[in-house]
Order: C-alpha cells, then structure tokens, then sequence
C-alpha cells in the first residue's frame, strides 16, 4: 500500500533569494547521486525576479512550494483500499471486512464520490432485525444480491431484478396454510414440494426459492413465467436461506450519508489526532485535492506517522524557517550565517563556513564527493554566489568565493560581469510589482533576547531605481511590521555601484538603534545613509545585535 512518498525535502528560508534557492536546487541533485535518499529541492516562498530570470536563463523548472512541513495525513501510510459500491449485500460487506481486517468501508459511486460508510456495527444491528420481514422490498433489495447471498441460480424471471414488494415467508407448511399466509407479491422460501409451489405462484408470489437444490419442473417453469413470478434455485437448506435473506439487502440501506467525519490530504495529523481523540470510530475516509474518495485511515497509520524529513540551506534561524520544522526530522543544515536560535532534537550533520554564499560550500561539497558539476547546475552556483557577494562587492565575499565563481563561469559558459548586471537589472525592475512583492523578494526574522526584528533588503544598480523603491515602500513599512509581528522593521536600498545602503524603518526601537549602532542621525527626509554598508549578515545584523543588547 504506497503512500508517503518519504521524499527528503531540501529547502531554504522563507522569503527565499537567490542563494536559498538555487543552493537547494543544486544539493538535492548532490545528495541524489552520492546518496540512496530521493531528494527533493523545495521554496519556503514565492521567488524573486532576480531568481526567476536566473533559472529561467539556465532553463531550470522552478522548485515546488513548501509552506509548512507540519506532517499532514498525506505522508501517513494509510489504506488506499477502494470504495464499494451501495448496492453490495450486507453479506459482502461483512466478507470484505473479515478478509480484510477493517470494521469500516467507505461507500462510493462509479466516478468514486464518497456516499457513505458502513461499519460491522451497521451490519450487526440489521442482522438482529430478524423480524423485518418487508426489508429486501424496502430497501429495494437486487435479485443479483440475492443469488450472490445464498449461491443461487436464476431459474425462471431476471437477474437484474429488484424486489419492490411483498414480505419473506418461510413456505414448508401445508399447501392450506400457505394459501392462508402467503399475499400478492411476496417472496416465499420453499423446498421441492409442487404442491406448495404450485400455491405460491397461483397466490401471485413475487419470488420463489427453492432449497436444497431442488428442480424446477416444466409445468413449474411454464406456468411461473406465464404469471409473471421469478423462481430461484439455492443449495442451502430454508433454515440457512431465512438467515441469510436479510443480508442480501444493499449496504446503501444501511450506511451513514450525513455527517461523515472525513479528512482531506492536506488536514494536518495534529487535527486528526484531536478528533480521534473524541470519537470511536477507529477507520476515517479520506478525500484527495479534487474531492474524491482515496483511502482509509486509522490511529494505527498515524500512530506509526514517519516525520517529514527536510534538509536546511542558507539558514540556521528558527524565525527563518518553514513553518513545522520543529515536527521533521532535520537531517542536515549547510549555511554560512551566524549560528542562530534553531534546536534539533538529535544531532544533524552541520556544515557552516565563513564563507560569502551557500553555494560555494555546495560546490565544495561537489568536488569532496567526486561529482561533475553539470553547466546548468554551475549557472545556478553562479549566480547565488554574485548575488550574495554583489558580484564580489560584499565584505562577506571571500577568496574562496571569488574563486569559485571563476571556475563556475568558465563550466556554465558566461562572463561574469555581463551576467550579474543582467542579473541585478532583472531583479531590480519595479514594473508591476507592490510594495509588498518588492518588500518580501529578500526579508528574514531576528531575534535578540524578547525582541523580534525584521529586515528586508533590496539590491540596485542605479540611483533612480533605489530612490523609485524608497518612495514605494516607505508608505508601506508601518503595514508590513504588522503583518510580520516584528516589534521593528528595516529595509536596506543597497546601492550596489555606490557600495552604500539607504536605509527606511518603523517601529519603537528602530531609530534608537540604528543611531546607536551606527552612530549616525537621519537624513532630512527620515531616510538613514550607512557609507560602505552592504552586506546585511556581516555589517547591519552585528550592529543591530550590540545595539539592541544595549538597550
């Protein structure tokens, strides 16, 4: 019974930039050719322009969002046993049930919409209405049912036949006595006596069914057909034949219809947790994205849950990652920040270098494994690397980087300095977008001691388009701290050419500490000018820290 496909997530930060995507992209397919994990490259976020120009340039299909690890009744190993349709016999029901070891079915239709349920519960309480005997007209009991139920052979009338009318008479009396208690359309169980027979039908009985696998005669067969009367035959004795009559009717008579409680693929375990906490039932339905039935699932299959496992890129910081991290298992982190607030809950392979950018570590990671790094694979490691470093601009750009990117370039097949102004050009374009999209291309969560921050930043090329930016977003900021529950919001304009960073904020704290941890004042316009600022991970964040420490 496949299910969870135990794909190993490989994943960055929220609001993902360049080097958080394209790192991912590049060590899923490491850890797919040196590993036996099937690796998956996902996004935290929706893509920046610069990011999609960069894949779109080296023809790379963008990774899958991935919002929330939390576990989710999709990566549970649940039943995918089919639905049943409503006109299966009570009998068949239960026969399924004890083959397979499940007290409940789902009911569905031809194109597999869920109609209903049944459990052993359901079965077992119509199998004590003995006393029912109208319930095959009732609940318009299939003649097919019938002759499944009792291993019978249609003699005389339609197998397709439904029983509309009449209730179930047992006929081993004399013909006088039958002809006493037996009504128009009724279904009378008989063995081989003609007389009795010849009764049933002359009373205009719906159904006979003859027992112990007696023989239709010819006058029978001829003068049933002439009135219209359907005739059975079955091995069984009539003993065996009134037990079973009531099991032949169909499961939809039965089944619950309303207030189903069902569960979707996507509705998180800690959901179903809490429900079958409260409830009995033991099996629960479940539904795929389109609302069609697809499988059955028990505490047992949650109980025995296997965490998502992820792997981290580009960060280390609990407020930059994907929501339920805390509920996988993390295997690894490979970064290049500061050694942040995020806790695991057994030890993990981390690798984490003073370097400028995750992908000189992955490319590192590349060489120590043997493994040829493909052009495309090095367009991707290029760019992360120029962007990280503003094209070797940044003080968190090292030897080791500059190097890197070098060698990347001469595999991917592009000069350096025609790409990353292409590069940073697309990524600064401001044609369409809303404050928020510019906002939310590069914007990550700090914390220090009770306080949370957050800071976002953009890179540009030319002054017009960084002033263009500034008016954009400075209406916004107080709006984007609110939606981001930071207690302050910074936004870095950061003049790539100029190597400076112009920066707008909001909040009780922020003018403070940019004055305290710069020591500067603001410009006239409210705006803050850092000369040589341009790396946010080794110039603004440790500033900020010291100051806010401070406060």
């Amino acid at each position: 019974m496949p299910k969870a496909a135990h794909k190993v997530v490989v994943i960055g930060h929220r609001n993902p930039d360049t080097d958080s995507i394209c790192s991912a992209i590049a060590y899923a397919e490491l850890k797919n050719k040196t590993t036996d994990l099937v690796c998956e490259p996902r996004r935290a976020g929706k893509m920046n322009q610069e990011t999609e120009f960069v894949l779109k340039k080296f023809g790379v299909t963008p990774p899958r969002m991935c919002t929330d690890v939390n576990p989710k009744i999709r990566d549970v190993d649940y039943r995918e046993m089919p639905g049943i349709p409503g006109s299966t016999s009570l009998r068949k029901a239960w026969e399924i049930m004890r083959d397979q070891q499940i007290d409940t079915l789902p009911v569905t239709s031809a194109d597999n919409e869920l109609e209903g349920i049944i459990t052993v519960k359901d079965i077992a309480t119509a199998n004590m209405d003995v006393f029912d005997t109208g319930i095959l007209a009732s609940s318009k009991t299939s003649y097919k049912n019938i002759l499944e139920t009792l291993g019978g052979t249609m003699e005389v009338g339609d197998e397709n036949a439904v029983c509309t009318t009449g209730h179930i008479k047992i006929g081993t009396a004399t013909p006088e006595m039958l002809e006493s208690s037996v009504e128009k359309g009724d279904i009378v169980i008989l063995t081989n006596r003609y007389e009795s027979q010849l009764c049933a039908i002359e009373k205009e009985a719906s159904l006979l069914i003859l027992c112990n696998g007696a023989k239709v005669g010819h006058t029978i067969r001829r003068i049933a057909e002439e009135m219209g009367v359907a005739i059975m035959t079955a091995p069984c004795d009539t003993y065996a034949a009134g037990k079973l009559m009531s099991q032949c009717a169909p499961i939809s008579y039965y089944m619950t219809r309303e207030d189903i409680m069902k569960f979707t693929l996507v509705t998180p375990v800690a959901d179903v947790m809490r429900v079958m906490a409260k409830v009995r039932h033991r099996y629960f339905p479940i539904l795929d994205e389109e609302g069609k039935y697809c499988g059955m699932v028990s505490r047992r299959n949650v109980i025995a849950l296997r965490k998502r496992r992820i792997i981290l890129v580009d960060h280390n910081e609990a407020t930059q990652a994907v929501e339920g991290f805390d509920q996988a298992e993390i295997l690894e982190i490979i970064d290049h920040h500061r050694i942040g607030s995020l806790e695991t809950s057994g030890p993990v392979y981390f690798r984490n270098q003073p370097v400028g950018c995750t992908a000189t570590i992955i490319t590192q990671m590349y060489d120590e494994n043997g493994v040829e790094i493909r052009p495309q694979i090095a367009g991707l490691l290029l760019a992360a690397i120029l962007s990280d470093t503003l094209a070797f601009r940044s003080p968190t750009c090292t030897p080791v980087d500059e190097a890197t990117a070098k060698r990347l370039a001469k595999i991917a097949g592009v000069d350096i300095d025609e790409f990353s102004t292409e590069m940073f050009e697309a990524g600064e374009k401001l044609d369409g977008k809303t404050p928020e999209e510019v906002f939310l291309q590069d914007f990550k969560v700090f914390m220090c001691g009770d306080i949370r921050f957050g800071v976002a930043q953009g890179s540009y090329m030319t002054r017009k388009n960084l002033l263009a930016a500034e008016a954009l977003l400075k209406p916004y900021l107080e709006e984007a701290r609110n939606k981001q529950n930071v207690e302050d919001l910074y936004m870095l304009l950061t003049d790539v050419p100029k190597e400076e960073s112009v920066v707008i904020c909001t909040g009780r704290y922020a003018a403070e500490v940019l004055s305290d941890g710069f020591e500067i004042q603001p410009a006239e316009d409210g705006s803050w000018i850092l000369p040589g600022v341009v790396s946010r991970k080794k110039q603004f964040i440790p500033a900020m820290m010291s100051a806010y420490q401070e406060l």
